[in-house]
């Protein structure tokens, strides 16, 4: 579960039992923090009986509330869209070490746009959001300014050609194969072209890479979440292309970042 509880939630607190029972019952771990979010959120009995059903038959919690607690921030998360991670906040705060006041920030394969957006209300940037999902570009832009649809960087502006601070991407990288040992929640509710990686995961990962140096400003950076089994592979790739790579990791959030830093 990526949202969390409130810290009081006031109405009916006598269907609360019943509600934590039902959610219990289909295996959801935190169902005790779940059912206080749901009846929190729920306008009225009918209102909560809905969105429990819509949970209880395997939607994503993100979905059926209509937003995704991330990085501090409320995002907007509409159903079909890929649910941000809370390892993710990681790729977010390494992003934010590298950024300065006007910096202009690319977010690529944006989803929520969530990235994004915890940069922007983090630090003055001028933010560009990408994805190839028109659902998610049309949730992106209820998070964020400048969403564009399209490939990777073929619908960006060209002037921003050689002008890109920082170049962030959380690209799918599951392997193939892997798909179908994701959870329901993943594999049934989120788009696969935000899940597929290709055959070893790591397809998106190297067309960002190719194309990187292109973008990026003298002295800029582009940074990939990917999994530490795949970090080395995603580090060659930016060797490959001309960029410095380092591979920095977070035990706390299990979260694995490759930072590529273009040469001055």
């Amino acid at each position: 579960m990526r949202a969390r509880a409130p810290e009081n939630h006031r109405k009916a607190p006598e269907i609360y039992p019943e509600t934590v029972s039902r959610l219990r019952a289909v295996g959801c771990v935190f169902a005790e923090d779940e059912a206080r979010l749901l009846i929190d959120a729920a306008q009225d009995a009918a209102d909560l009986a809905e969105m429990i059903e819509r949970r209880v038959a395997g939607l994503p919690l993100e979905h059926v509330l209509g937003w995704a607690e991330f990085h501090g921030h409320r995002i907007a998360v509409d159903p079909g869209v890929f649910v941000p991670r809370r390892r993710t906040e990681f790729l977010v705060s390494q992003a934010l070490a590298l950024v300065r006041p006007g910096s202009v920030v690319v977010d690529l394969c944006c989803g929520s746009g969530a990235v994004g957006a915890a940069l922007a209300a983090a630090a003055e940037v001028e933010l560009h959001a990408v994805d190839i999902d028109p659902a998610a570009v049309k949730c992106a832009r209820r998070n964020v300014s400048n969403v564009y649809l399209g490939d990777l960087y073929a619908p960006l502006p060209v002037d921003l050609r050689g002008r890109v601070d920082v170049l962030v991407a959380n690209a799918p990288y599951v392997p193939t194969e892997a798909i179908a040992l994701m959870p329901p929640e993943a594999r049934d509710h989120e788009p696969l072209v935000a899940l597929d990686g290709g055959v070893d995961g790591l397809d998106v990962q190297r067309r960002v890479s190719a194309e990187a140096v292109d973008w990026l400003a003298s002295g800029g950076h582009l940074l990939i979440e990917t999994s530490d089994r795949q970090a080395e592979h995603t580090a060659a790739a930016f060797a490959q292309h001309g960029l410095q790579p380092r591979i920095e990791r977070s035990a706390d959030l299990a979260a694995t970042v490759v930072i590529g830093d273009n040469p001055a």
